[in-house]
């Protein structure tokens, strides 16, 4: 089947009719003339609004900048808690604490449900180097399972605080939004 070309249909005003008026925005200002053809236009220079602090001052992590700064923070806590007090359990938990709080506090507000997930496992993963491993791998994973046990209420007071920090600041952050909105 043969397709012949033809133009697309011409819609547009045509020559000899009034234009509409143009919209206040688009309107000169009265005193203003128009530039003469190929002279350069000087453009009106912005400049950069400051943005207001938020509610939370810090840095703005990502879910998995949260995630890998708690794991790393508590990897390294662990170690020095076995290398200068000998596996203290009980410093150990109370160092777990505050990185709950600024990892709840860093994360960014679209992000901001991914902390009370991490905590937990950064208390773990800190928490194998920080047992007493005279076992060999066997000793140590016991020494993760025992410790886990018995500061539990680290662990959840941890995670407990993190999920209050993080549920106030997803309320801010939705109440903000639908202020924008």
């Amino acid at each position: 089947m043969e397709h012949h070309r033809t133009r697309p249909p011409n819609h547009g005003p045509r020559r000899g009719t009034p234009r509409p008026p143009l919209p206040p925005q688009a309107r000169r200002p009265a005193g203003e003339r128009r530039p003469a053809p190929g002279a350069q236009r000087a453009r009106p220079v912005r400049t950069a609004r400051p943005v207001p602090p938020g509610p939370v001052p810090g840095p703005r992590l990502t879910g998995l900048g949260g995630g890998l700064f708690c794991t790393v923070v508590m990897f390294l806590l662990g170690l020095l808690d076995q290398l200068l007090f000998g596996s203290s359990l009980t410093l150990y938990g109370v160092l777990f604490l505050p990185v709950c709080v600024l990892t709840a506090l860093w994360v960014r507000g679209s992000d901001v449900l991914t902390a009370p997930v991490v905590v937990p496992i950064a208390f773990a993963v800190g928490l194998f180097p920080a047992v007493d491993g005279s076992g060999g791998l066997l000793g140590r994973l016991v020494g993760l399972v025992t410790g886990l046990a018995t500061q539990a209420g680290w662990l959840y007071g941890g995670t407990l605080i993190s999920g209050v920090i993080v549920l106030m600041r997803r309320v801010l952050w939705v109440r903000a939004r639908r202020r924008r909105t």
